[in-house]
């Protein structure tokens, strides 16, 4: 039944589909569609606005029209629906490389010359694992145990030329795109990799874009999540390749 009340409204027009409004949202009300945040339904959206303050962009507002009452049974009902939602299954690689295959290694050491294979001087890759989508490394990946975690935005290793050696040498790397993949995914993951593997550490890179911004909360939202207060910095990437902030968070 139509009554009026209080209720979220979106700007389709300053919302740039970042997803950081859709954990605020605990009732699972809004949801990014063809890259925008949408009400998924009237009748889950409580009207409260825990969502506004999330939103970088002033795009959620509250305002007073005729809608569906507020119905928390269909809320439950949906939220236990989502959870049911079966993931898609890997499919390994043509080239023989299974996503699940988990693998740990010791960077090469340069030569003399500060060469390694395939590498300018004074240049080498320092990643010690695979793999590092954060969709593909599983919470029980043995290289996560006592790391120092590098989360970084899928761009930053393109905008960022020393990538490997200024921010990725001696870390854990887990890479993603808080704005094409599922954040409540993205939660879950963090959220029971906290629980178990001890992280020491972990810096948050993103890129100055708004979607990027959703990255650090995510991590936030796990770390409380998990009970855990890891030590983390924040730091953000100009699309020309600068470091604009460094942030440090201290651990309790």
């Amino acid at each position: 039944m139509k009554i009026m009340r209080k209720i979220v409204k979106i700007d389709e027009e300053l919302c740039d589909g970042c997803g950081e409004c859709v954990p605020g949202c605990a009732e699972g009300a809004i949801e990014i569609i063809d890259g925008k945040a949408r009400l998924v339904s009237d009748s889950y959206c409580d009207g409260l606005g825990a969502c506004l303050g999330e939103c970088p962009n002033g795009a959620i507002t509250i305002v007073e029209r005729e809608a569906e009452d507020f119905d928390e049974e269909a809320v439950e009902s949906y939220l236990k629906e989502k959870e049911k939602v079966e993931k898609p299954v890997e499919v390994p690689l043509a080239c023989g490389c299974p996503s699940t295959h988990l693998q740990t290694f010791i960077p090469k050491a340069p030569d003399k010359a500060g060469i390694t294979d395939g590498s300018q001087p004074g240049t080498q890759s320092t990643l010690s694992h695979w793999p590092v989508q954060i969709n593909l490394v599983p919470p029980t990946a043995p290289f996560l145990k006592g790391a120092d975690l590098l989360i970084a935005a899928d761009c930053t290793p393109l905008a960022y030329p020393d990538f490997h050696q200024d921010f990725l040498k001696g870390k854990v790397v887990m890479m993603g795109c808080p704005k094409f993949d599922d954040v409540e995914d993205y939660i879950l993951k963090f959220t029971e990799i906290f629980k178990n593997a001890d992280i020491k550490s972990i810096t948050a890179l993103i890129m100055e874009v708004p979607c990027c911004s959703g990255l650090p909360m995510i991590v936030r939202r796990a770390m409380d999540a998990a009970g855990k207060d890891i030590p983390m910095e924040e730091i953000v990437i100009s699309t020309k390749g600068d470091i604009l902030k460094r942030e440090q968070r201290v651990a309790a």
